[in-house]
């Protein structure tokens, strides 16, 4: 078991680690290592970091799709015998015939008591679907129109390449899921019969690692549910280190006690993990496994959007487009990078830690604009006007921003996104109280990645939130994104951005 350190770190500015999150937080909390579970992985992987099975399914089918129609392109553009008389378009038609096919036997579905023999046989039952349906589409095309010489040996090369291909994608699904980067984490509120059978269902299925039980009962109940540990009570939870390696809570209490269970969604509600609703099946649901963790027999209550499509959307837009700006960026970067070397004596990059996903402490990257000897890590004092610990260098880059292109690497290596709510530092400060406790609702701008931009940004709260109503203002704009998040709306931020920087000439930062 790899055991998550908890030492405290002295400047946690100029901290250098291999894994922000391996970073403290705040208040001291029980150790994750010190009980662990029948469920519990090998490692404990941030939610951020982890794959659902619709998104790598997406991804071995775009793959799968290339190899056929590489394939395909190639029998139909052989110059000799008979497949030099042949049109490309039958070999389309066998491509996508064939990967629906995969499709329709459920060749993506990676199930957890799936061998690889069967995983193949399942091949085969795709090959055989496709041949059936290709002969029912392809029956208009004349013989030399399709070439059925060529077209049975572009089938059989197809089904080699697949053959060849999804015993890789088999062993990396069985690999993730040793590691625990494709089964989801959720912990249980209540140490109650629901409790028993929903652990006894993942324990099962394994399609569900149950890592914890929390109960306001400590002390009235046994140390642990079927095996899984009792970590403490839900106000232990609230503040758990494990919190951002938890995909979903779980409240399991009966269904007869609404009064508690509406305290209970209450009180949860404050997490920017899921929080779903086990429902009461009686006996019958002793049976029910936990293939789909998603389904019946839970109910979700609360929670940041969980659209798998749009998830894969923002990588993807994260990844492409912050490739693309950091290469755009690099001869400016170099040049930030020597005059803040010139301008003052102390490292060229600062580094805070900040919340992430799911409250994960990361560590943000910018350039430093502060004097080294005067860093406010803790953000307990923020910027104000003619700041005297404020570099000359950094009165240029701080207004326009430039100190905040090094996130891009936050970015690219997944920690942050291109747009989202801003990175607030860890025990940031408003005035003389802590910021998080100034807003009920403050960790649901948690349940997206932060961003380098967002909309509280282009809708003028950008800089210090020296009062109770700004820290307000953002908070209910962070959370209006997150409501709202679509491709469109995060190309409309980033072209917005620039023109609003320069707008906001009277932005403190």
């Amino acid at each position: 078991m790899t055991h998550l350190p908890l030492r405290q770190f002295d400047d946690p500015s100029q901290v250098e680690t291999r894994d922000a999150t391996a970073l403290a937080p705040a208040a001291p909390v029980e150790r994750l290592g010190e009980r662990r579970g029948p469920m519990r992985p090998p490692a404990l992987t941030p939610t951020r970091s982890r794959l659902n099975g619709w998104t790598l399914g997406m991804i071995f089918r775009l793959a799968d799709l290339a190899a056929l129609a590489a394939i395909a392109l190639a029998g139909a553009r052989l110059g000799a015998g008979a497949i030099a008389t042949t049109s490309v378009v039958p070999f389309a038609v066998g491509a996508l015939a064939l990967h629906w096919s995969l499709s329709a036997v459920g060749a993506y579905s990676f199930s957890q008591s799936e061998g690889l023999a069967r995983h193949l046989a399942r091949i085969g039952a795709g090959l055989g679907l496709a041949a059936v349906a290709l002969g029912i589409l392809l029956s208009g095309f004349s013989p030399i129109e399709v070439g059925w010489r060529a077209f049975g040996l572009w089938l059989a090369a197809s089904f080699a390449a697949l053959c060849l291909l999804h015993p890789g994608w088999w062993r990396v699904v069985r690999g993730w899921r040793a590691r625990g980067r494709l089964t989801p984490n959720i912990v249980v509120v209540g140490a109650t019969a629901n409790a028993e059978r929903l652990i006894a269902a993942a324990l099962k299925s394994r399609e569900a690692n149950v890592v914890g039980v929390f109960d306001d009962r400590v002390g009235r109940i046994p140390p642990s549910v079927q095996g899984v540990p009792v970590l403490g009570d839900t106000a232990a939870l609230l503040r758990h280190r494990i919190g951002p390696y938890v995909d979903r809570v779980v409240i399991t209490v009966p269904s007869i006690a609404q009064a508690r269970i509406r305290q209970l969604v209450e009180r949860l509600s404050a997490l920017p993990n899921e929080v779903m609703l086990f429902i009461d099946q009686g006996p019958a649901g002793r049976a029910s496994a936990l293939s789909r963790i998603a389904d019946a027999p839970l109910a979700p209550v609360s929670g940041g959007p969980s659209d798998e499509r749009r998830a894969l959307v923002k990588r993807v837009e994260d990844l492409v487009i912050g490739s693309v700006a950091l290469l755009l960026a690099m001869p400016l970067m170099g040049a930030i990078a020597l005059a803040i070397k010139l301008d003052s004596p102390g490292p060229v990059f600062f580094r805070q830690r900040r919340h992430g996903f799911n409250n994960e402490e990361i560590l943000v990257w910018k350039f430093r604009s502060m004097r080294a000897d005067r860093a406010d890590a803790a953000a307990h004092r923020q910027v104000g006007p003619g700041d005297d610990r404020v570099t000359r260098v950094g009165r240029i880059i701080r207004p326009t921003s430039l100190d905040e292109l090094p996130q891009l690497f936050n970015v690219l290596k997944g920690e942050m996104s291109l747009v989202g709510p801003r990175p607030h530092a860890v025990g940031m400060r408003t005035g003389s109280s802590e910021s998080a406790k100034l807003v009920a609702g403050y960790a649901h701008r948690h349940r997206l990645k932060p961003g380098m931009t967002g909309w509280a940004a282009v809708n003028g709260s950008r800089g210090p939130v020296e009062t109770p109503d700004k820290i307000r203002r953002r908070v209910a704009l962070d959370i209006e994104y997150i409501e709202r998040q679509s491709l469109l709306l995060d190309l409309t931020i980033m072209a917005l951005t620039i023109p609003c920087i320069f707008a906001d000439g009277k932005a403190v930062r």
